[in-house]
Parts: structure tokens; C-alpha cells; sequence
């Protein structure tokens, strides 16, 4: 009767102790391989066109080419390769690039050992898997941008304008439209985020990051 092959993994991280932690890991998990390591997203790149693994753990904030564009470029060139994200980061922006550049998962590096073995079963299948936290950056990421798309490019340039400290005559001024004008936006925007007032509104904008 034949063996059932292992899962084949690649680690990608810049710090040495991290990836000899993981390697360790894997050596004892029964149906998991390590096949090799990469230091950084170039290296992982390659290394993954030449050693073909399964899964791919990876690590986002790196020097050079960062786990986020490595990522996409896994995903481009080598579509059956399953990538999760391994990292102690957990911003918005973050979780949202990664799954959009194809990540098949977003740990924190402070999972179990057990999490992160069947997280990698899961990856290897296609299913996708998120840590807690990743899963409410990723949920309030979404929240924020359907929130941006709600208003109007024009209501964008007001609220901006309301975050820099402008008074509806200098909005006025500044857009070159009447003061009744910039009311009616500055009513549109407080409806359209659900906020009774301009201060909700601009600390809203501020927290969530509505504007550039």
C-alpha cells in the first residue's frame, strides 16, 4: 500500500531564528514537509519555480521585495502554489493586499502549533483560513471602502476639506461653489456615514482613513 505524500512547504522570512522555529515544527508534524526556505520575496519566487511546493508560509514586512508583491507574483506565475501569510502585522490595508494579491490564508505569528499545521492542510485544499484578527481587519477594511464608495467624488473633496480644518465659507472658497452647496454635501456625508455631527464625521474620516 502506497504512502500518502506529504504536504510540501516552503518558509519565507528574513529572520534566520524564525524560520529554524518553523523548520523545527514542521519536522515533527507527520504529513508536512519543509522542502526549502527563502529570505526574502525574490528568493521566493525563484526557490518556488525550482522546488514546487505545495504551500507557501509568508512572511509580509521584509527588505526588498515585500511578502505582499511576492505573493501576487507566486500567484501569477505558479497558480496551483497555496500561500498563507505568517506575520505579527494585522492593519487593514495589510490583510486587504494580501488577499487580494491571492494569499490562501492570514495567520499572526502567534498561533498554535496545531492552528497553523491544519491551516496549511486547509491552504493545500484551497480552503481559506484567517486568524481572528485578520478576519475583523479584513471585515472593517471592507466596511471602510464601501463607506468611500458611498460618496460622491465631490462629497470625497468636501470631507477631506472638513479633516483640514476648513469652515464651510473656506470650502466654499476652495471648490468655488456656494456655502448652501457645501451644506448640502456636509448633510450628504453625515446620512451617508450615519454620524450626527461634522466632529463624528472628520474623527470617522480620521480613524478609518475615508481620504488620502
Amino acid at each position: 500500500m502506497q504512502a500518502e505524500s506529504k504536504i510540501r512547504v516552503m518558509l519565507v522570512d528574513d529572520h534566520a531564528v524564525v524560520r529554524s522555529g518553523l523548520g523545527a515544527f514542521l519536522s515533527v508534524i507527520p504529513d508536512l514537509e519543509l522542502v526549502g526556505e527563502a529570505e526574502n520575496g525574490d528568493e521566493a519566487v525563484v526557490r518556488c519555480g525550482l522546488l514546487k511546493p505545495d504551500v507557501v508560509l509568508m512572511d509580509l514586512m521584509m527588505p526588498g521585495t515585500d511578502g505582499v508583491t511576492a505573493t501576487r507574483l507566486i500567484h501569477e506565475k505558479y497558480p496551483a502554489v497555496h500561500v498563507v501569510a505568517l506575520t505579527s502585522f494585522q492593519e487593514d490595508g495589510l490583510v486587504e493586499g494580501a488577499m487580494q494579491a491571492g494569499a490562501t490564508g492570514y495567520l499572526m505569528k502567534n498561533v498554535s502549533a496545531r492552528e497553523l499545521a491544519n491551516a496549511i492542510r486547509s491552504a493545500h485544499t484551497g480552503r481559506m483560513t484567517l486568524s481572528p484578527e485578520a478576519a475583523e481587519a479584513l471585515v472593517h477594511s471592507r466596511m471602510q471602502a464601501q463607506e468611500t464608495e458611498a460618496l460622491t467624488e465631490r462629497e470625497q473633496d468636501v470631507l477631506k476639506l472638513m479633516v483640514e480644518g476648513l469652515n464651510n465659507a473656506q470650502i466654499a472658497d476652495h471648490l468655488v461653489v456656494s456655502i448652501s452647496t457645501v451644506k448640502y454635501h456636509i448633510s450628504n456625508i453625515l446620512m451617508k456615514l450615519g454620524v450626527e455631527n461634522r466632529v463624528a464625521a472628520v474623527t470617522m474620516a480620521i480613524q478609518r482613513r475615508l481620504v488620502s
